[in-house]
């Protein structure tokens, strides 16, 4: 509605924005669509507010390249995600990117590398992994902390820190 002017002349018509509110999902879809196209490997993107964290699946085609080497290419891009997501939020939201399953298949192989590296320590009295992130390392020290003749700690400084493993 209009505004009347003094003695109703000069009236003028109102002007109304009206702008959508960006959720973080749309955030992280927006970023994560534009950043696939550059890398050229044009991804379809799905984010959903979990109870603890966003995940956020991606698919297509040249998924491999967006995974990396042990899934570096893809932690990368799940902590620029992060920073898009909860910039300027004064809480944070945790971000979980996946595709092609990747998160779980890795956390199973990593499983089984704990136990072989028990067995290994048993045999040796001591054994030190190759440095990884602190999400692979979390998973190995969990599959063995109930093991009854093994201890886990970490040694070293990010990004060489590294999983040890030694018989009791």
């Amino acid at each position: 509605e209009g505004r009347a002017g003094i003695l109703g002349l000069g009236s003028r018509d109102a002007v109304v924005r009206v702008t959508g509110i960006e959720t973080r999902e749309d955030r992280a879809v927006d970023f994560l669509t534009e950043v696939t196209e550059k890398m050229g490997a044009p991804a379809k993107v799905e984010a959903k507010m979990g109870d603890e964290a966003m995940n956020v699946e991606l698919s297509g085609e040249n998924m491999g390249m967006l995974i990396g080497h042990h899934g570096d290419t893809l932690d990368a891009l799940q902590y620029l995600t992060s920073l898009v997501v909860n910039r300027g939020a004064e809480d944070y939201t945790r971000v979980v990117l996946d595709t092609e399953g990747y998160r779980d298949k890795r956390a199973k192989a990593l499983a089984q590398l704990a136990e072989r590296t028990a067995a290994r320590a048993i045999r040796t009295g001591r054994v030190a992994l190759e440095p990884m992130n602190p999400y692979e390392r979390r998973i190995l020290h969990t599959t063995l902390q109930d093991h009854p003749r093994v201890t886990t700690y970490s040694e070293g400084e990010e990004p060489y820190r590294r999983v040890i493993v030694v018989r009791k």
